[in-house]
C-alpha cells in the first residue's frame, strides 16, 4: 500500500479509483478532495520527481467532472456538515473554521450557517445545550455543581458567555431540554 509508484502509473484511471474510494468512506468539498489526491501522489511518488506537477491537471480536471456530475457539491457537503456539528454541539465560529479548513468558499459556508439559524432559531443555543449533555456540565452533572468550571469549558468550546449561562441557569435536564427546543419567535 505504501509501495512508491513510478511516473507513468498515475493516471487518470487510478486518480479516479482513489477518488472514490475516499468519497465512498468520507463526504468532501472539491478542495478537501483536490487536497487528498494531492497528498496521495506525493506520497506514492519518488522524492523529486514530476508526477505531482503532472497529476495537478488530471486532479482538477476529474473534480470538475465530479462537479458538473452531482458527485462533489460544496453546497449540500456543507449543509450536511453544519447541522452535524450543530447537533454534535459545535459553536458557529467553529462550525464555520472547519468549513473553511475543508476548503469550502466563504459564501457557500455563509449560505449554509444562514439556512441553519433560518431552522434553528438560534443554533448555537442549541449547541450549547446538546455541548452540555455531552460534557456533562451545568444540571447534566452527576456531583456538586461547578458554575466556573462549567463556564470555562464552554469559553473553550467557543460559546459565549451569555449562552452558557442560560444553559447553566437550568435547574434540571427538562429545563435545558426546553431551552434546545425552544421557537425564537
Amino acid at each position: 500500500m505504501g509501495d512508491k509508484v513510478d511516473d507513468s502509473a498515475i493516471d487518470p484511471a487510478l486518480l479516479d479509483r482513489w477518488a472514490l474510494a475516499y468519497l465512498a468512506r468520507f463526504a468532501s468539498s472539491a478542495e478537501n478532495l483536490r487536497r487528498v489526491l494531492l497528498r496521495r501522489v506525493r506520497r506514492r511518488s519518488p522524492q523529486g520527481s514530476e508526477t505531482v506537477r503532472q497529476a495537478a491537471p488530471l486532479i482538477d480536471a476529474l473534480v470538475e467532472r465530479y462537479r458538473r456530475s452531482g458527485l462533489l457539491d460544496d453546497a449540500v457537503y456543507a449543509a450536511q456538515r453544519v447541522r452535524s456539528l450543530n447537533r454534535r454541539g459545535e459553536p458557529l465560529t467553529k462550525i464555520r473554521a472547519r468549513l473553511v479548513a475543508k476548503g469550502v468558499d466563504s459564501s457557500v459556508a455563509a449560505d449554509a450557517l444562514s439556512a441553519l439559524r433560518d431552522e434553528a432559531g438560534d443554533p448555537d443555543l442549541t449547541a450549547a445545550c446538546a455541548f452540555a449533555r455531552r460534557r456533562r456540565l451545568g444540571p447534566y452533572r452527576r456531583g456538586a455543581a461547578d458554575p466556573d468550571r462549567d463556564l470555562a469549558a464552554f469559553a473553550r468550546a467557543g460559546f459565549s458567555r451569555q449562552v452558557a449561562e442560560r444553559v447553566l441557569a437550568c435547574t434540571d435536564v427538562g429545563a435545558v431540554e426546553a431551552l434546545a427546543c425552544a421557537d425564537p419567535d
